[in-house]
């Protein structure tokens, strides 16, 4: 008998679900900032992440990934690549906190978690807060 749909595709959406199923169980957040935070620059932030698994970049083991902080701009959807450009800074080596130089005033920080390839998980794994810099 024929299979109407190909087995690597059928797989590919096990997996796509699988990830989707978990992604929205887990988490991520910043430790050490709160919403509508008064702070001064570099702004010292520490990422969590909860239901996954902090890894480098390029790597391709289920249920991992790597932090992004998105500047004043908002989080990319999910599937999507994060640029790598001033605005979306790229913590690929797997840290889990950074100092984050910014200019006095009112900003937006997006905390995003994505896979090995830097795409966008979505979904509960973006955060997004509002700080004020003196």
């Amino acid at each position: 008998m024929k299979h109407l749909f190909p087995r690597s595709a059928l797989m590919l959406l096990l997996l796509l679900g699988a990830m989707a199923a978990h992604a929205d169980d887990a988490r991520v957040y910043f430790q050490s900032l709160a919403d509508g935070a008064s702070v001064t620059s570099p702004v010292h932030a520490q990422f969590g992440v909860d239901g996954m698994t902090v890894a480098p970049a390029g790597s391709t083991d289920p249920n991992t990934g790597h932090f992004h902080v998105i500047i004043d701009a908002p989080a990319v959807a999910a599937g999507e690549v994060i640029p790598f450009d001033a605005q979306h800074l790229h913590y690929g080596k797997g840290q889990t906190e950074a100092d984050i130089p910014l200019p006095p005033g009112e900003h937006t920080l997006t905390l995003q978690f994505a896979d090995g390839a830097h795409r966008a998980y979505g979904g509960s794994l973006d955060q997004t807060i509002h700080v004020t810099v003196r």
